[in-house]
């Protein structure tokens, strides 16, 4: 195939085609998005494995993991044991601006780097999921009753959009804690904003519990990933996941930060680095809370049995 152009030693090909139905883009915006934007990009895929997700003409999005075998020889990878699947998954470190120009050339628009490095989990995160397309002004309240929940706990985060229809919060952690104890402060952070305005926010796993209300998602700790700062997504006018200062977020929407403007509104800076906080010691008392809460996926998965057993009236 011929290439329209070469890159960094990257064939780049089919540049003028559309990116995906309903992204007002073409593959050449996205290449040259993540050009212009990888001294920022870059740091938050570094040395963490990577999950694309891939828009190929004429077929729905997937989620790659496992690299494919024409992976070019100086793609960096890791392996690393999925307990889910039980096989060895070989995923792509994505360290340098080459590697990103063949994702972007294999039509990779979403970047899920994992909240590890090595084996140090890095950052506690909640996912704010608003209950409709349009209601980001909730999810920005529901992040007050967060912030003022990290505030009480002597924590600080940073916050960005998806990129879809909610917000990500992000607290940078100290190196050593256990990956247990991360996911038990990650729920009760998640509970005690619950409880400044449980009229507002719920951590109901089961959509159907959830009322209409911000789901305050804490099941991110481990081995999940979660979209990067900066990476575009597969949503109508291709977004971008883009950080915000905390005092902005009533001033700003998700439709605000695309592929076309992202690049534009950070100039030479990098919020995400630069609002960042430096990692923290979660305190004891949050992560002791967090261990009598009960894992949200294994609970709903039980409370959906109780519920089918309940329906057939046994």
């Amino acid at each position: 195939m011929t290439s329209d152009e070469t890159r960094d030693g990257v064939p780049l090909t089919n540049l003028g085609g559309p990116l995906f139905d309903g992204a007002n883009a073409t593959k050449r915006d996205l290449v040259d998005y993540l050009d212009a934007v990888r001294d920022r990009i870059l740091p938050v895929l570094r040395d963490r494995p990577l999950s694309v997700l891939r828009v190929r003409p004429g077929q729905a999005p997937f989620m790659q993991k496992n690299v494919p075998k024409y992976t070019p020889s100086w793609v960096r990878t890791v392996s690393v044991w999925a307990e889910t699947s039980h096989r060895q998954v070989s995923y792509a470190l994505c360290d340098d601006r080459r590697t990103l120009l063949w994702f972007a050339n294999q039509r990779a628009v979403e970047y899920h780097p994992a909240l590890v490095r090595g084996d140090h989990a890095t950052h506690l995160v909640l996912d704010l999921d608003p209950p409709e397309d349009n209601a980001f002004p909730l999810a920005v309240q529901a992040a007050r009753l967060v912030r003022q929940a990290l505030d009480e706990a002597g924590l600080a985060g940073a916050v960005k959009t998806s990129g879809a229809k909610g917000l990500h919060i992000f607290v940078p952690v100290a190196e050593g804690v256990a990956m247990e104890d991360l996911a038990a402060a990650t729920r009760a952070l998640a509970a005690r904003a619950e409880r400044v305005d449980p009229a507002l926010a719920t951590t109901a796993f089961i959509r159907e519990d959830r009322e209409g209300k911000v789901f305050l998602d804490s099941t991110r700790a481990g081995g999940a990933t979660v979209v990067a700062a900066y990476s575009p997504r597969v949503r109508p006018g291709a977004p971008v996941s883009f950080p915000v200062a905390w005092e902005d977020l009533p001033r700003v929407s998700p439709a605000d930060f695309t592929v076309h403007t992202a690049a534009r509104l950070l100039g030479d800076g990098d919020p995400w680095a630069e609002l960042m906080p430096p990692p923290q010691r979660l305190p004891d008392d949050l992560v002791e809370q967090g261990h009598t809460i009960p894992v949200a996926r294994v609970q709903a998965m039980h409370e959906g049995k109780r519920r089918a057993r309940a329906r057939r009236g046994e």
